[in-house]
């Protein structure tokens, strides 16, 4: 299985392992919003970013005050 990258910009460093933990294991877009809907409270999409024909950013709440952005083509 393919290891899933964090990029933080800003966050602190537990914030950081605590991303890199919750998305280890999502490889999928699939994975992703089943993971989002297990969450308490659920995470669910809270924005579609189009970048081009292929390519889109899905952004999905972490915690108060950060988001997740999931690259997908």
């Amino acid at each position: 299985m393919r290891t899933v990258p964090v990029l933080a910009a800003g966050a602190d460093p537990d914030t950081v392992a605590r991303a890199e933990r919750a998305v280890a294991a999502l490889p999928t877009l699939a994975d992703v919003l089943a993971w989002g809907r297990a969450q308490e409270p659920p995470a669910l999409v809270a924005e579609i970013v189009t970048q081009d024909e292929y390519t889109h950013d899905v952004l999905m709440p972490f915690g108060a005050r950060h988001y997740l952005s999931f690259d997908t083509t």
